[in-house]
């Protein structure tokens, strides 16, 4: 089986032919962990645990790193603003981060690394690039000289000139060039910041990933993952760095083989912008939809392209995820998790196509319904699972979250006496009242059961 993905060093589609078809190895860019994360946010956590899971199912071991990056100038700037201590901050923010996680069924990575925990690390790469002339201190900043890798640009495709005028650089009297990029900044008396060869101090953003892909998976290693947003400066800054710190060549580029970003994400055909009001944080979203629902609606477009965000969207993957529940609350005995059928693996094989996969589970849920057997249920599951689908039981996708069970089930029994007495005025009364509850209540042989409507 071939497996190919978009390599964005190369802006075409290559055969994927890992490192160690023992080990695949992946790092891709977490948040800065500030605010709640936002649904841009968790299209690419939802790609890429995609991505992950896919792997993993047609590899023997994959290893996952997504950082946190907990210093930086806007959690600094949130530390003032709120006078909550930095560490307060990060450590909730990354609870939020988790929890919304969760709920859309993206999977722990094998390593999280937090910027802070990797300090020393980050100043051994400074001094390395020093010592090796690719960068220079400078009224206590220490700089990458862009002029001495003559493959800066090699990811974005842009000149020199686009360059300094698209990343919107600080024209500072110490750069030599304008196009230089900090990789360690002095920090002010009472900020947070390091000891370190080239004064007190905290790291420059690009140089933290650098620093973290390197301890957890080695200067060589697969993928690197992110959004298209990220492409320049941070990621041409990483290739950058990191090839002159490992001697890496831009021709061979032996950092990370295989980029792999996902489009942006746009609110009803417009960029996502709180002065548009059309921001959303993943939390407003998950308290209106059910997770896997903002998963399936999330995966129904190709990771490559943009994605449009619409609440009509989100309606008709819930409608689909409802069949897809229904199907499989009305085919009984559990499925054992299996390899998923070869033509949805294949699918994905070529370039992650989500839509190609569920496509092909809408064929395998036709099949279900029409062969109502386990054997079918048991294709139709495997291959949801992969893309982290259908993991909850059908009862409770069904009952969802609510606040009020008790009271549920309490009417319920009411109706229940009811029937045995032969009040069917009032059995009727209580199903009324079920469905005004937002609740639809079903008869079968093994008694009644209820769901959300």
């Amino acid at each position: 089986m071939t497996i190919t993905f978009y390599n964005t060093l190369s802006s075409k589609k290559e055969e994927f032919l890992p490192i160690n078809p023992e080990n695949v190895r992946m790092y891709v860019c977490g948040p800065t962990v500030y605010d709640r994360a936002h649904v841009g946010n968790a299209r690419s956590a939802v790609v890429f645990d995609s991505l992950y899971r896919f792997l993993k199912e047609v590899f023997p071991k994959v290893t996952f790193a997504r950082n946190f990056t907990d210093v930086d100038d806007k959690i600094i700037n949130k530390h003032k603003q709120t006078g909550k201590p930095i560490t307060e901050i990060t450590e909730e923010t990354i609870q939020w981060f988790h929890e919304d996680m969760d709920t859309l069924n993206v999977l722990r990575p094998d390593f999280e690394p937090r910027a802070t925990e990797t300090i020393p690390e980050m100043i051994e790469l400074v001094k390395d690039l020093v010592d090796k002339g690719f960068a220079y201190e400078a009224e206590g900043h220490v700089l990458f000289d862009v002029t001495k890798f003559q493959g800066y640009g090699v990811l974005s495709k842009r000149s020199m000139e686009d360059m300094i005028e698209g990343a919107r650089v600080e024209v500072a009297p110490y750069k030599k060039n304008p196009a230089d990029f900090v990789l360690w900044k002095p920090s002010n008396e009472g900020e947070v910041g390091w000891d370190s060869p080239f004064g007190y101090g905290r790291p420059g953003w690009h140089l933290e990933c650098s620093a973290m892909s390197k301890k957890y998976l080695g200067e060589s290693f697969d993928i690197h993952g992110g959004g298209q947003d990220l492409i320049f400066p941070h990621h041409e800054n990483e290739i950058a760095q990191s090839y002159c710190a490992c001697g890496c060549d831009a021709k061979h580029h032996k950092y990370a083989n295989y980029w792999v970003h996902n489009g942006m994400l746009m609110v009803d055909g417009k960029k996502m912008s709180k002065s548009l009001g059309n921001f959303y944080s993943i939390r407003d979203i998950i308290n209106k939809y059910p997770g896997e629902v903002i998963r399936f609606f999330m995966l129904s477009t190709h990771y490559h392209q943009p994605l449009n965000f619409t609440f009509e969207g989100l309606d008709n993957a819930k409608t689909v995820m409802n069949k897809f529940y229904n199907a499989l609350l009305n085919i009984k005995g559990e499925v054992k998790q299996e390899q998923a059928p070869s033509e949805f693996i294949e699918a994905l094989s070529d370039d992650l196509n989500t839509p190609k996969a569920i496509a092909i589970l809408h064929e395998l849920f036709n099949n279900l319904n029409k062969e109502q057997s386990l054997e079918a249920k048991s294709k139709f599951v495997n291959s949801a699972r992969v893309l982290g689908l259908l993991l909850q039981d059908a009862e409770t996708w069904f009952k969802g979250d609510v606040d009020n069970e008790g009271e549920i089930v309490a009417l319920i029994g009411e109706r229940n006496d009811a029937k045995k007495n032969k009040d069917y005025k009032k059995a009727d009364e209580i199903r009324a009242k079920l469905f005004e509850m937002g609740i639809i209540i079903e008869d079968t042989k093994e008694g009644v059961k209820w769901k959300k409507a």
